[in-house]
């Protein structure tokens, strides 16, 4: 019998021998590897844990990562995508749950992932009936919005983190190597190995570290060599105010997700994505993220980064992605390789995620402009982003003084959560011909025959 030929590495379900599979699924896993864990250290820090609980969450995280995946790509009953996305810990999430774990206790937090990811999940079972209100200019407007809100998140860590000596020489030299060494490496690398860049400046700086002598190396070789990871550490806690919340931004992961998953339909099956693999990407991403919840972890979601993989590589064999996934829960079987993340100093994690927050931004204006600068976008736009940043600035808390206090716990500091509402109710309610009544006569037929046609592409 003839060897598979790795051609079928090109195809959904085709047989790809495993000596070949396992570096092509490895490639994905290391495309996200910090990306993954990154949020996990950053809202852990914001609840003030001691390292040995971080190090915990990151074997889980690694764990409950590798399980929503084999999720999406081999589907139980309808949840699931039957697609090769990779899930893993969503950067959406991070300024939400860094607020309602300062004010409400991580109990809080674990909670709220656990009751929002349910909302998540029986939403995305019924997605064919509200999936259009989250309009092309909504997601782009939210995106920016989030990318917005973590800008400060990635300077604080840069400069040094919540410790003694924020914005200390030694903390900024050490970011800007890190971060420079990202840059050099995005620059010189060639094909997919670019997607390694964050990786590389990780372990830059991560070196440099331990000879500035700011690394605690004691933690990885005391960790043990295997354990399991650890079902409820923490007591989910519920809270109102927390719980809408972080619900509110699972509707925006949800919107982030239905471009991801159109946008690897697209580029790596060359075709339009099917209303049954929404439903079921959009279904995994929220009973995922309460799965993840029980396991102290905060939500899960696809990640971008692998989809700009498959745009390049075309790999979209779900057995190839699958010896990815399965590397992951073997990763998280081995206490060290968590203990080593969670030791990562704060300026290591500034220079590689600074970055990373930024390209989230842009990501959002270029969406912005895929979706169009019209009258009326622009308009949804700009009201959007006034309101959403403006008045949720700690200088500007007493304008929502007058509002109920589950109102002020939702979207008093929660400019995404501000953004989205008002953004969907803009394109709910802004009639859909705003620039065809400032046309002439003569080019209204031509524009009404536009709009029809980019509402029909959407």
């Amino acid at each position: 019998m003839s060897e598979p030929k790795i051609e079928n590495i090109y195809q959904l379900d085709g047989k790809v021998p495993l000596g070949k599979a396992v570096p092509f699924g490895l490639q994905h896993v290391l495309a996200m590897f910090v990306a993954n864990l990154a949020p996990i250290i950053i809202v852990a820090g914001a609840a003030g844990m001691d390292k040995s609980s971080v190090a915990m969450l990151l074997q889980n995280a690694m764990f409950v990562a590798g399980i929503a995946t084999l999720i999406q790509l081999y589907p139980l009953g309808r949840v699931g995508a039957r697609l090769p996305i990779v899930m893993g810990v969503s950067f959406t999430f991070v300024s939400i749950l860094c607020y309602v774990s300062a004010s409400y206790g991580y109990g809080a937090a674990v909670g709220a992932v656990l009751v929002g990811g349910i909302f998540e999940g029986t939403l995305g079972l019924m997605a064919k009936y509200w999936r259009r209100i989250i309009t092309p200019v909504v997601a782009a407007i939210v995106v920016t919005t989030i990318g917005y809100s973590l800008l400060g998140v990635g300077i604080r860590s840069f400069g040094g983190g919540y410790n003694e000596g924020y914005g200390a020489v030694g903390n900024l030299g050490i970011a800007a190597i890190t971060l420079v060494s990202c840059l050099l490496f995005n620059v010189f690398a060639k094909g997919y190995w670019k997607q390694l860049s964050v990786l590389f400046g990780l372990i830059v700086g991560y070196v440099i570290s331990i000879f500035a002598g700011i690394v605690d190396l004691s933690r990885i070789f005391n960790s043990g060599i295997i354990s399991f990871p650890t079902f409820l550490p923490f007591t989910p806690e519920f809270h109102a105010g927390a719980i809408v919340s972080v619900a509110i931004i699972f509707l925006v992961s949800a919107a982030e997700t239905i471009g991801d998953t159109s946008a690897m339909t697209m580029a790596g099956l060359k075709r339009e994505i099917k209303e049954k693999e929404i439903s079921g990407s959009l279904a995994c991403d929220g009973f995922a993220s309460s799965i993840s919840s029980l396991f102290g972890c905060t939500p899960i979601t696809s990640f971008s980064q692998n989809v700009g993989l498959i745009a390049m590589t075309k790999v979209v064999n779900r057995f190839t992605i699958m010896t990815g996934a399965a590397c992951m829960i073997l990763a998280s079987m081995f206490p060290p390789i968590g203990a080593f993340f969670a030791s990562l100093p704060d300026p290591v994690l500034g220079g590689c995620t600074v970055m990373m927050f930024g390209a989230i931004m842009v990501s959002g204006i270029q969406m912005m402009a895929a979706a169009g600068f019209t009258q009326r976008n622009v308009t949804i736009a700009a009201i959007s982003l006034s309101f959403g940043i403006g008045a949720t600035q700690a200088s500007e808390a007493g304008i929502w003084q007058a509002m109920p206090q589950l109102v002020q716990d939702v979207f008093g500091a929660n400019c995404v959560a501000v953004v989205f509402v008002i953004s969907v109710l803009l394109s709910a309610l802004l009639p859909k011909d705003m620039e065809i009544a400032a046309l002439g006569e003569e080019k209204k037929e031509e524009a009404e025959q536009e709009e029809g046609e980019k509402a029909w592409n959407y």
